[in-house]
Protein backbone atom coordinates (compact mmCIF):
# COMPACT_ATOMS: atom_id res chain seq x y z
CA UNK A 1 0.00 0.00 0.00
CA UNK A 2 1.42 3.76 -0.93
CA UNK A 3 -0.66 5.88 1.02
CA UNK A 4 0.42 10.08 1.34
CA UNK A 5 -1.39 12.47 4.50
CA UNK A 6 -1.48 15.89 3.63
CA UNK A 7 -1.58 18.59 5.61
CA UNK A 8 -0.11 17.31 8.91
CA UNK A 9 1.14 19.24 11.59
CA UNK A 10 4.20 16.68 12.32
CA UNK A 11 4.86 15.92 16.47
CA UNK A 12 8.99 15.72 15.69
CA UNK A 13 10.47 14.08 18.18
CA UNK A 14 14.07 13.98 16.71
CA UNK A 15 15.92 16.95 18.16
CA UNK A 16 16.21 17.74 21.93
CA UNK A 17 12.87 20.00 22.38
CA UNK A 18 9.63 18.47 20.30
CA UNK A 19 8.49 20.79 18.10
CA UNK A 20 4.99 20.88 16.08
CA UNK A 21 5.36 21.20 12.15
CA UNK A 22 2.56 22.79 10.04
CA UNK A 23 2.14 21.91 6.40
CA UNK A 24 3.90 18.55 6.08
CA UNK A 25 2.91 15.74 4.09
CA UNK A 26 3.83 12.17 4.86
CA UNK A 27 4.19 8.97 2.54
CA UNK A 28 3.69 5.48 3.16
CA UNK A 29 5.34 2.76 1.66
CA UNK A 30 4.09 -0.90 2.80
CA UNK A 31 4.94 -0.65 6.51
CA UNK A 32 7.52 2.03 6.25
CA UNK A 33 7.22 6.10 6.58
CA UNK A 34 8.68 6.67 3.04
CA UNK A 35 9.21 10.36 3.07
CA UNK A 36 7.98 13.64 5.94
CA UNK A 37 8.35 17.01 4.67
CA UNK A 38 6.80 19.51 1.74
CA UNK A 39 4.05 18.16 -0.32
CA UNK A 40 4.91 16.75 -3.27
CA UNK A 41 2.99 15.04 -6.53
CA UNK A 42 2.66 11.57 -6.35
CA UNK A 43 1.88 8.93 -9.36
CA UNK A 44 1.73 5.80 -7.72
CA UNK A 45 -0.84 3.08 -8.58
CA UNK A 46 -3.30 3.04 -5.90
CA UNK A 47 -2.18 5.57 -3.91
CA UNK A 48 -4.44 6.38 -0.56
CA UNK A 49 -5.24 10.30 0.31
CA UNK A 50 -5.78 10.99 3.95
CA UNK A 51 -6.11 14.95 4.70
CA UNK A 52 -5.09 15.83 7.69
CA UNK A 53 -6.92 19.03 7.78
CA UNK A 54 -4.05 20.20 9.86
CA UNK A 55 -4.35 18.39 12.84
CA UNK A 56 -1.29 16.87 14.48
CA UNK A 57 -0.16 13.69 13.21
CA UNK A 58 2.42 12.30 16.13
CA UNK A 59 4.07 8.15 16.74
CA UNK A 60 1.73 5.42 17.49
CA UNK A 61 1.58 5.19 21.29
CA UNK A 62 3.65 2.63 23.23
CA UNK A 63 2.84 0.96 26.50
CA UNK A 64 5.38 -0.53 28.18
CA UNK A 65 3.64 -2.65 30.64
CA UNK A 66 0.35 -4.60 29.62
CA UNK A 67 -1.01 -7.86 30.17
CA UNK A 68 -2.99 -8.89 27.31
CA UNK A 69 -3.81 -12.26 28.55
CA UNK A 70 -5.37 -11.04 31.66
CA UNK A 71 -9.17 -10.32 31.13
CA UNK A 72 -9.74 -10.72 34.43
CA UNK A 73 -8.32 -9.45 37.74
CA UNK A 74 -8.50 -12.59 39.61
CA UNK A 75 -5.08 -14.04 37.83
CA UNK A 76 -5.20 -17.28 39.85
CA UNK A 77 -8.62 -18.09 38.24
CA UNK A 78 -6.71 -17.71 34.77
CA UNK A 79 -4.68 -21.00 35.50
CA UNK A 80 -8.19 -23.03 34.90
CA UNK A 81 -9.26 -21.43 31.90
CA UNK A 82 -7.89 -23.30 28.22
CA UNK A 83 -5.36 -21.20 26.25
CA UNK A 84 -7.75 -20.96 23.77
CA UNK A 85 -10.34 -19.22 25.24
CA UNK A 86 -7.52 -17.27 27.02
CA UNK A 87 -5.86 -16.27 23.38
CA UNK A 88 -9.83 -15.53 22.24
CA UNK A 89 -9.81 -12.70 25.26
CA UNK A 90 -6.37 -11.32 24.32
CA UNK A 91 -7.62 -10.48 20.94
CA UNK A 92 -10.59 -8.63 22.14
CA UNK A 93 -8.21 -6.49 24.47
CA UNK A 94 -5.21 -6.01 22.24
CA UNK A 95 -8.29 -4.74 19.50
CA UNK A 96 -9.13 -2.03 22.05
CA UNK A 97 -5.91 -1.39 22.78
CA UNK A 98 -4.91 -0.53 19.24
CA UNK A 99 -8.48 1.69 18.75
CA UNK A 100 -7.46 3.88 22.04
CA UNK A 101 -4.15 4.74 19.85
CA UNK A 102 -1.10 1.92 20.87
CA UNK A 103 0.11 0.82 18.30
CA UNK A 104 2.86 -1.00 20.35
CA UNK A 105 2.22 -3.07 23.76
CA UNK A 106 5.09 -5.07 26.27
CA UNK A 107 3.74 -7.52 27.43
CA UNK A 108 5.15 -8.50 30.60
CA UNK A 109 3.99 -12.10 31.97
CA UNK A 110 1.23 -14.17 29.80
CA UNK A 111 1.37 -13.46 26.05
CA UNK A 112 3.14 -15.47 23.99
CA UNK A 113 5.18 -16.44 20.39
CA UNK A 114 1.52 -17.65 18.97
CA UNK A 115 -0.22 -13.76 19.81
CA UNK A 116 2.68 -12.01 18.72
CA UNK A 117 3.09 -14.11 15.68
CA UNK A 118 -0.91 -13.71 14.97
CA UNK A 119 -0.68 -9.85 15.70
CA UNK A 120 2.63 -9.51 13.20
CA UNK A 121 0.19 -11.14 9.86
CA UNK A 122 -2.27 -9.22 10.42
CA UNK A 123 -4.44 -12.20 11.39
CA UNK A 124 -5.95 -10.39 14.32
CA UNK A 125 -6.16 -6.70 14.79
CA UNK A 126 -3.54 -5.37 17.66
CA UNK A 127 -0.47 -3.38 18.82
CA UNK A 128 3.25 -4.84 17.72
CA UNK A 129 3.38 -7.01 20.83
CA UNK A 130 6.39 -7.31 22.30
CA UNK A 131 6.13 -10.19 24.83
CA UNK A 132 8.80 -11.70 27.92
CA UNK A 133 6.49 -14.98 28.10
CA UNK A 134 5.71 -16.00 31.63
CA UNK A 135 7.23 -14.13 34.59
CA UNK A 136 9.61 -15.76 36.81
CA UNK A 137 8.51 -15.56 40.57
CA UNK A 138 10.21 -18.08 43.80
CA UNK A 139 7.83 -19.98 45.70
CA UNK A 140 5.43 -17.70 47.44
CA UNK A 141 6.56 -14.92 45.74
CA UNK A 142 4.43 -12.27 43.39
CA UNK A 143 3.78 -14.43 40.77
CA UNK A 144 2.39 -17.36 43.10
CA UNK A 145 -0.94 -17.50 43.21
CA UNK A 146 -1.51 -20.53 45.11
CA UNK A 147 -3.42 -19.78 48.72
CA UNK A 148 -1.82 -21.21 52.01
CA UNK A 149 -3.56 -24.47 51.81
CA UNK A 150 -2.40 -25.81 48.40
CA UNK A 151 0.62 -27.86 48.24
CA UNK A 152 1.88 -28.62 44.93
CA UNK A 153 2.55 -25.68 42.47
CA UNK A 154 1.73 -27.77 38.92
CA UNK A 155 -0.38 -25.68 36.73
CA UNK A 156 -1.30 -23.12 39.24
CA UNK A 157 0.25 -20.17 38.13
CA UNK A 158 1.41 -20.97 34.41
CA UNK A 159 -1.15 -18.14 32.71
CA UNK A 160 0.80 -14.98 33.41
CA UNK A 161 4.11 -16.72 35.58
CA UNK A 162 6.29 -19.65 36.59
CA UNK A 163 7.90 -20.75 39.97
CA UNK A 164 11.52 -21.37 39.70
CA UNK A 165 13.36 -21.73 43.14
CA UNK A 166 17.76 -21.98 42.86
CA UNK A 167 19.94 -20.98 40.44
CA UNK A 168 19.18 -24.03 38.48
CA UNK A 169 15.86 -23.68 38.29
CA UNK A 170 15.63 -19.70 37.50
CA UNK A 171 18.61 -20.59 34.58
CA UNK A 172 16.17 -23.52 33.06
CA UNK A 173 12.80 -21.15 33.39
CA UNK A 174 14.25 -18.23 31.73
CA UNK A 175 16.24 -20.32 29.21
CA UNK A 176 12.66 -21.91 28.66
CA UNK A 177 10.94 -18.65 28.24
CA UNK A 178 13.59 -17.21 25.93
CA UNK A 179 13.31 -21.07 23.63
CA UNK A 180 10.10 -20.00 23.49
CA UNK A 181 10.49 -16.06 21.96
CA UNK A 182 10.55 -14.31 24.72
CA UNK A 183 11.94 -10.65 23.83
CA UNK A 184 12.88 -9.51 27.44
CA UNK A 185 12.81 -12.05 30.79
CA UNK A 186 10.59 -10.30 33.79
CA UNK A 187 11.28 -11.44 37.48
CA UNK A 188 9.34 -10.97 40.35
CA UNK A 189 11.94 -9.23 42.86
CA UNK A 190 9.61 -8.46 45.60
CA UNK A 191 5.70 -8.46 47.06
CA UNK A 192 2.74 -7.40 44.96
CA UNK A 193 -0.82 -6.69 45.32
CA UNK A 194 -2.77 -9.03 43.65
CA UNK A 195 -0.66 -12.15 44.89
CA UNK A 196 -2.23 -13.73 47.72
CA UNK A 197 0.81 -14.41 50.17
CA UNK A 198 3.36 -12.51 50.21
CA UNK A 199 3.54 -8.46 51.55
CA UNK A 200 4.60 -5.91 49.86
CA UNK A 201 7.83 -5.39 51.64
CA UNK A 202 8.76 -8.53 51.04
CA UNK A 203 12.00 -8.76 49.01
CA UNK A 204 12.31 -12.02 46.99
CA UNK A 205 14.95 -13.93 44.98
CA UNK A 206 18.47 -13.61 45.81
CA UNK A 207 21.10 -11.82 44.46
CA UNK A 208 22.65 -15.12 42.83
CA UNK A 209 19.05 -16.02 41.03
CA UNK A 210 18.86 -12.71 39.85
CA UNK A 211 22.16 -12.74 38.24
CA UNK A 212 21.08 -16.18 36.91
CA UNK A 213 18.09 -14.77 34.72
CA UNK A 214 20.28 -11.85 33.76
CA UNK A 215 23.11 -14.33 32.54
CA UNK A 216 19.95 -16.30 30.34
CA UNK A 217 18.65 -12.94 29.34
CA UNK A 218 21.99 -11.17 28.27
CA UNK A 219 23.59 -14.01 26.92
CA UNK A 220 20.45 -14.21 24.45
CA UNK A 221 20.96 -10.41 23.49
CA UNK A 222 18.11 -9.69 25.71
CA UNK A 223 17.22 -7.84 29.17
CA UNK A 224 15.72 -8.26 32.71
CA UNK A 225 12.69 -6.70 33.67
CA UNK A 226 11.99 -6.44 37.51
CA UNK A 227 8.75 -6.15 39.89
CA UNK A 228 9.40 -4.08 42.43
CA UNK A 229 8.24 -1.24 45.21
CA UNK A 230 10.65 -0.89 47.87
CA UNK A 231 13.75 0.41 47.93
CA UNK A 232 15.62 -2.62 49.13
CA UNK A 233 14.11 -4.66 46.12
CA UNK A 234 14.97 -2.17 43.37
CA UNK A 235 18.35 -1.63 44.64
CA UNK A 236 18.84 -5.80 44.79
CA UNK A 237 17.63 -6.11 41.10
CA UNK A 238 19.69 -3.13 39.57
CA UNK A 239 23.02 -4.12 41.59
CA UNK A 240 22.45 -7.06 39.94
CA UNK A 241 21.67 -6.51 36.49
CA UNK A 242 18.31 -5.89 35.95
CA UNK A 243 17.45 -3.19 33.41
CA UNK A 244 14.12 -1.80 34.16
CA UNK A 245 11.75 -1.34 37.29
CA UNK A 246 8.37 -2.01 37.10
CA UNK A 247 6.37 0.25 39.48
CA UNK A 248 8.44 1.62 41.90
CA UNK A 249 5.64 3.09 44.18
CA UNK A 250 7.93 2.93 47.32
CA UNK A 251 11.36 3.87 46.50
CA UNK A 252 12.86 6.86 46.91
CA UNK A 253 16.48 9.31 45.74
CA UNK A 254 18.74 6.59 47.97
CA UNK A 255 17.84 4.63 44.76
CA UNK A 256 17.60 6.54 42.28
CA UNK A 257 21.71 7.28 41.26
CA UNK A 258 21.86 3.40 40.54
CA UNK A 259 19.45 3.90 37.51
CA UNK A 260 21.75 6.38 35.83
CA UNK A 261 24.84 4.12 37.23
CA UNK A 262 23.39 0.68 35.47
CA UNK A 263 21.62 2.39 32.36
CA UNK A 264 17.62 1.25 34.27
CA UNK A 265 14.83 2.49 33.24
CA UNK A 266 11.67 3.17 35.11
CA UNK A 267 8.18 2.05 34.48
CA UNK A 268 6.14 3.32 36.94
CA UNK A 269 1.65 2.37 36.05
CA UNK A 270 -0.17 4.28 38.42
CA UNK A 271 -3.40 3.79 37.02
CA UNK A 272 -3.66 0.41 37.56
CA UNK A 273 -3.77 1.46 41.53
CA UNK A 274 -6.32 4.52 40.97
CA UNK A 275 -8.41 2.20 38.89
CA UNK A 276 -8.04 -0.57 41.29
CA UNK A 277 -8.42 1.46 44.32
CA UNK A 278 -11.81 3.20 43.00
CA UNK A 279 -13.42 -0.36 42.27
CA UNK A 280 -11.88 -2.37 45.25
CA UNK A 281 -13.99 -5.87 45.85
CA UNK A 282 -16.37 -5.21 43.29
CA UNK A 283 -14.40 -6.49 40.65
CA UNK A 284 -12.60 -9.93 42.71
CA UNK A 285 -10.24 -8.08 44.74
CA UNK A 286 -9.93 -9.47 48.00
CA UNK A 287 -9.78 -7.60 51.13
CA UNK A 288 -5.95 -7.92 51.54
CA UNK A 289 -5.54 -7.29 47.95
CA UNK A 290 -7.32 -3.62 48.51
CA UNK A 291 -5.54 -3.06 51.68
CA UNK A 292 -1.79 -3.53 49.74
CA UNK A 293 -2.99 -1.69 47.07
CA UNK A 294 -3.69 1.84 49.64
CA UNK A 295 -0.20 0.91 50.46
CA UNK A 296 1.24 2.27 47.12
CA UNK A 297 -1.18 4.33 45.78
CA UNK A 298 -0.44 7.48 48.17
CA UNK A 299 3.10 7.07 47.20
CA UNK A 300 3.28 6.46 43.50
CA UNK A 301 2.82 10.01 42.46
CA UNK A 302 5.39 11.52 44.68
CA UNK A 303 7.78 8.45 43.53
CA UNK A 304 7.33 9.55 39.54
CA UNK A 305 8.16 13.79 40.02
CA UNK A 306 11.11 12.86 42.43
CA UNK A 307 11.90 10.34 39.43
CA UNK A 308 11.07 12.52 36.86
CA UNK A 309 13.22 15.86 38.46
CA UNK A 310 16.10 13.38 38.99
CA UNK A 311 16.28 12.44 35.54
CA UNK A 312 15.80 9.32 35.39
CA UNK A 313 14.37 7.03 31.98
CA UNK A 314 11.03 7.20 32.53
CA UNK A 315 8.62 4.77 30.13
CA UNK A 316 4.87 4.72 30.10
CA UNK A 317 3.22 1.52 31.71
CA UNK A 318 -0.07 0.66 32.67
CA UNK A 319 -0.72 -2.58 34.32
CA UNK A 320 -4.28 -2.68 33.84
CA UNK A 321 -5.91 -5.81 34.14
CA UNK A 322 -9.51 -7.05 33.03
CA UNK A 323 -12.26 -4.68 32.74
CA UNK A 324 -9.98 -2.10 33.84
CA UNK A 325 -7.76 -2.30 30.49
CA UNK A 326 -10.42 0.07 28.61
CA UNK A 327 -9.01 2.80 31.44
CA UNK A 328 -5.39 2.76 29.95
CA UNK A 329 -4.99 6.12 28.68
CA UNK A 330 -6.15 7.76 31.73
CA UNK A 331 -2.49 7.71 32.83
CA UNK A 332 -2.07 10.38 30.33
CA UNK A 333 -3.99 12.47 32.65
CA UNK A 334 -2.70 11.10 36.14
CA UNK A 335 0.50 11.89 35.14
CA UNK A 336 0.52 15.18 33.79
CA UNK A 337 -0.11 17.08 37.80
CA UNK A 338 3.58 15.99 37.90
CA UNK A 339 5.64 15.80 34.29
CA UNK A 340 5.85 18.04 31.46
CA UNK A 341 3.22 17.42 28.40
CA UNK A 342 7.04 16.45 26.41
CA UNK A 343 8.23 14.48 29.15
CA UNK A 344 4.98 11.87 29.58
CA UNK A 345 4.72 11.64 25.63
CA UNK A 346 8.43 10.79 25.09
CA UNK A 347 8.05 8.28 28.01
CA UNK A 348 5.32 6.88 25.49
CA UNK A 349 7.32 7.09 22.20
CA UNK A 350 11.40 7.38 22.66
CA UNK A 351 12.39 6.43 25.71
CA UNK A 352 10.13 3.08 25.43
CA UNK A 353 10.99 2.25 22.28
CA UNK A 354 14.80 2.61 23.70
CA UNK A 355 13.64 0.07 26.51
CA UNK A 356 12.55 -2.74 23.58
CA UNK A 357 15.52 -1.73 21.44
CA UNK A 358 13.15 -0.16 19.02
CA UNK A 359 14.64 3.57 19.08
CA UNK A 360 14.65 4.92 15.06
CA UNK A 361 12.52 2.05 14.93
CA UNK A 362 8.45 3.34 16.35
CA UNK A 363 8.16 5.99 18.36
CA UNK A 364 9.10 8.52 15.66
CA UNK A 365 7.76 9.73 12.43
CA UNK A 366 11.07 9.72 10.07
CA UNK A 367 11.37 8.34 6.90
CA UNK A 368 12.53 4.40 7.11
CA UNK A 369 10.99 3.96 10.10
CA UNK A 370 7.92 2.12 10.87
CA UNK A 371 4.66 3.40 9.78
CA UNK A 372 3.19 3.54 13.37
CA UNK A 373 0.97 6.84 13.46
CA UNK A 374 -2.00 8.46 14.95
CA UNK A 375 -3.89 11.82 13.90
CA UNK A 376 -5.61 13.84 16.63
CA UNK A 377 -7.44 16.64 17.89
CA UNK A 378 -5.76 19.27 19.88
CA UNK A 379 -1.94 19.91 20.70
CA UNK A 380 -0.66 17.32 23.06
CA UNK A 381 2.65 19.38 23.96
CA UNK A 382 0.00 22.19 25.21
CA UNK A 383 -2.06 19.56 26.95
CA UNK A 384 -1.11 15.60 26.99
CA UNK A 385 -4.91 15.26 28.40
CA UNK A 386 -5.79 15.02 25.11
CA UNK A 387 -4.26 11.86 24.91
CA UNK A 388 -6.45 10.51 27.68
CA UNK A 389 -9.68 10.94 25.68
CA UNK A 390 -9.41 8.88 22.44
CA UNK A 391 -12.70 8.19 22.13
CA UNK A 392 -13.13 12.31 21.60
CA UNK A 393 -9.54 13.04 20.11
CA UNK A 394 -8.36 10.46 18.17
CA UNK A 395 -9.49 10.37 14.39
CA UNK A 396 -6.90 7.77 12.88
CA UNK A 397 -5.00 4.81 13.71
CA UNK A 398 -2.09 3.93 11.18
CA UNK A 399 -0.15 0.64 12.61
CA UNK A 400 2.55 -1.07 10.62
CA UNK A 401 1.59 0.46 7.38
CA UNK A 402 -2.40 -0.19 7.83
CA UNK A 403 -4.78 1.87 8.55
CA UNK A 404 -6.38 0.50 11.41
CA UNK A 405 -9.43 3.47 11.62
CA UNK A 406 -10.38 6.76 10.26
CA UNK A 407 -12.38 9.01 11.45
CA UNK A 408 -11.88 12.07 8.93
Amino acid sequence: MIARINNATVLDLTGTEATLVPDQQLVIEDDRIRSVGSAQQLHDRELITIDAGGRVVMPGLIDGHVHVTAYQVDLGALADVPASYRAFRAAELMRGMLDRGFTTVRDVGGADFGLAQAVGEGRIPGPRLIFGGRALSQSGGHGDGRLPGRDHHEDCCESLSTIADGVDEVLRAARNELRRGAQHIKIMLGGGVASPTDKISDVQYSPEEIRAAVLAATNAGMYVAGHAYTNAAVRQGLENGVRSIEHGNLMDESVFGLFAERDAYYVPTLVAYDAMGRAGTSIGLTPDNVRKNAQVVERGVATLEAADRAGLKIVFGTDLLGELQSQQNREFEIRKDVQSAESIIRSATTVAAELIGMAGEVGVLVPGAVADLLIIDGNPLDDVGVLADPARNLRAVIANGTIHRCDL
